[in-house]
């Protein structure tokens, strides 16, 4: 259902509005992915098709695949026997793709490949011997699912750089660092720069563990929120990536605004404001930024620039039960 707009048209008492859309912006290719493997569960399967937590951090998302036939459930204990079952884009711990094939679910993992890289090189780093400093957001399905692959103990969360000041390894002790894919690319090379100087042996990642598309999208803010005296970030509040373009924008001298829809833009946050900024975090459609940018131009004369700051071209392959 499309937000209502305002009912009227601008008036010459409103000045013109400059509207710089962030690009990239939106879905990554992740999302996609995990989208496409419902729709095509339902397809295969037929409805119901059961997913474990929100595939996506995106209401709206969620509501349409409802639509279709998805019913998503926070425990693995309800989904029914014998039906099939999807798990999150974020991840989930081992123990539940082992609870469902001992019970005999058939399941489709729809984690995003770039957080299975993680979890295969949280395995790696234990094989090693070495404890793990977990650099995320305490809570977060998908730190969840990456403390989930490796034996409890063996990892520690790091949330803040007074978190990694607390630390009391000793200074020969193994360690290696990785990241939650979504987080802040400032404050994470801040708090990895911290681990390294009070442990120099620690080991790394060959690349950055924060994904293209959260780099990317912060890189988007970043080349337009200078110039906006407010940026809108579409996404949901449990969206780590879209929280994160808010603090972007903000910390670029912008006030900022994390909406889902356009019917939570209060109009007077565009008094005074002559140039705003739009992005879209990597689990909001297309859709929404055009809504809201119909909402402006019921409210202002509005003109639209998309500012480009990469090309995404990114795909990843379906899962083997899926493909073909």
């Amino acid at each position: 259902m499309n937000a209502p707009f305002p009912q009227h048209r601008p008036s010459s008492s409103n000045p013109p509005l400059k509207l710089l859309v962030a690009a990239p912006r939106g879905f990554c290719a992740g999302v996609e992915r995990a989208i496409a493997i419902v729709e095509l569960s339902i397809e295969r399967y037929g409805a119901p098709v059961y997913v474990r937590h929100e595939i996506v951090h995106n209401r709206h998302v969620v509501d349409g695949l409802k639509a279709k036939g998805a019913i998503f459930v926070e425990e693995l204990d309800e989904v029914p026997d014998g039906a099939p079952v999807i798990f999150s884009a974020h991840g989930v711990p081992k123990v539940i793709p082992e609870a469902a094939s001992a019970r005999g679910l058939d399941w489709l993992d729809a984690t995003c490949p770039l957080v299975s890289k993680v979890h295969r090189q949280a395995e790696r780093q234990i094989a090693a011997g070495r404890h793990i400093l977990f650099i995320g957001h305490r809570g977060h399905p998908e730190v969840i699912g990456t403390l989930g692959q490796v034996p409890e103990g063996s990892m520690t969360l790091v949330e803040t750089l007074e978190d990694a000041a607390a630390l009391s390894f000793p200074a020969e002790f193994p360690l290696a660092f990785l990241t939650q894919t979504t987080l802040s690319v400032d404050d994470t090379a801040d708090l990895v720069a911290e681990l390294q100087r009070r442990f120099p042996d620690i080991a790394g990642p060959r690349a950055d563990d924060i994904c293209y598309a959260t780099s990317n999208r912060q890189a988007a803010v970043k080349a337009i929120a200078p110039q906006c005296q407010l940026v809108l970030v579409i996404g949901a509040p449990n969206s780590s990536n879209s929280r994160r373009l808010v603090e972007v924008a903000e910390r670029c001298g912008a006030a900022a605004r994390l909406i889902e829809r356009a019917a939570e833009i209060d109009p007077a946050w565009l008094e005074g404001v002559s140039v705003l900024g739009l992005t879209a975090g990597a689990s909001a459609p297309e859709s929404l930024v055009r809504e809201v940018a119909d909402w402006l131009g019921q409210m202002r004369d509005v003109e639209e620039e998309v500012v480009t700051t990469a090309e995404e071209r990114m795909t990843f392959k379906l899962p083997a039960q899926l493909a073909g």
